[in-house]
């Protein structure tokens, strides 16, 4: 199973991947890239479960394998 994520190295792994931000908006701050932007959590003190990371991850259309890779 899959690790937890930092709120830090969510955003510091998605910049790697082209996305830039997070911007504030709404209820979530949003990362963009070209014409297409996703929401990410509010940061906060405990690691991001890795259920959420995939949801942010597929809004991104990121694969886990080149997730992984990026470490």
């Amino acid at each position: 199973m899959p690790k937890p994520i930092s709120w830090r190295e969510l955003v510091r792994r998605l910049r790697a991947f082209g996305w830039s931000g997070p911007y504030p908006g709404g209820r979530h701050p949003t990362m963009v890239k070209g014409d297409r932007a996703v929401t990410i959590p509010n940061p906060h003190r405990g690691d991001i479960d890795w259920s959420l990371t995939t949801r942010v991850l597929k809004q991104a259309r990121i694969t886990p394998d080149e997730w992984d890779k990026l470490k």
